[in-house]
């Protein structure tokens, strides 16, 4: 059974693969040109794949996604959504980092901390000239109760904040979340928040979905955090609402278009953060992944069903 590698995670995991499964035929080909050369024949693909090589890997019977979100492979290979090929992806490996990001962006926003740093560079000393706001009693509304949307209620919880969600999912109320509302309350949830959190994949459904309408119902006040992918917030809309104190300010770790333009307005605006779709670049994130896919290996060798096998239909 040949099994491509498709994407590096270093030399270590190569041999750890290779001791593990001694009867595998483990193939590194970190480029699109080699991954092609092996398409004839590989059985199993690990990492990332191009469409080309898709197309001609006729003995494709399983595809294990390096990462969660995947509308980007459903773009680039549409093949792949009627396809028999099994896809499972990483699941709950970035959960942690990215909930954590989630809050370095409201405690940066909320304790002044650009501004703070930028004095400190100056040698600036002004305790009169930087107020804080306190998160305890603030609202937050988060878009998807997924595994991302639950870990940052959690943190939220422990805030003192109070939480409401929004999902297509019916779900009774998850740890720290106060009510689970379908789509029809998003206006509702967008005019209460202070802090509104954006962790949904991008679907049909979610493709612009927060556009200029959304935002001018949010609070003068109020954040705007995603985290999950670029898409879901018009952009344009977003630049425009910042620029005229519709909102307050946006934390964004992913964009529509990536890398972010260098022409693009978000660098230079004073109440954004930016992030390089970096939120969930831990170390322990890594060890998961490689951990996902050796327990998934050891489960397709022995003919055991798979874990986190996605969608493709849906998107997720």
């Amino acid at each position: 059974m040949k099994v491509v590698i498709a994407y590096d995670l270093g030399e270590g995991f190569i041999k750890d693969l290779r001791a593990s499964f001694p009867e595998v035929d483990f193939v590194v080909a970190y480029s699109e040109d080699e991954q092609f050369t092996h398409a004839s024949d590989v059985e199993v693909q690990f990492g990332l794949l191009t469409r080309q090589t898709f197309n001609a890997a006729e003995n494709l019977k399983w595809y294990q996604f390096i990462g969660i979100g995947f509308d980007s492979e459903l773009r680039k290979i549409p093949e792949l959504v009627d396809s028999s090929v099994v896809m499972t992806i990483c699941r709950e490996t970035h959960v942690i980092p990215m909930a954590d990001h989630v809050f370095a962006m409201i405690l940066s926003f909320s304790h002044c901390i650009p501004g703070l740093v930028a004095d400190q560079k100056e040698r600036v000393w002004d305790a009169n000239k930087w107020e804080i706001t306190e998160l305890a009693g603030t609202t937050m509304g988060i878009l998807a109760m997924g595994d991302i949307g639950r870990a940052v209620a959690r943190r939220a919880q422990g805030f003192d904040m109070a939480v409401y969600g929004i999902d297509i999912v019916g779900m009774p109320p998850p740890e720290g979340v106060r009510a689970v509302w379908g789509m029809e309350c998003l206006d509702e949830v967008l005019q209460m928040s202070d802090w509104f959190v954006v962790t949904a994949p991008r679907t049909t459904q979610t493709q612009g979905l927060i556009d200029a309408r959304c935002l001018r119902l949010m609070k003068n006040s109020a954040h705007l955090i995603v985290v999950s992918r670029g898409g879901i917030v018009d952009e344009p809309a977003l630049i425009e609402a910042l620029s005229t104190g519709e909102i307050s300010g946006a934390g964004i770790d992913a964009f529509a278009t990536e890398p972010l333009p260098e022409d693009s307005q978000l660098w230079d605006m004073t109440n954004v953060l930016i992030s390089p779709h970096s939120s969930a670049h831990s170390p322990q994130m890594w060890e998961r992944r490689k951990n996902i896919f050796k327990d998934n290996l050891r489960r397709y060798i022995a003919g055991e069903p798979l874990q986190y096998v996605s969608d493709n239909k849906r998107g997720y």
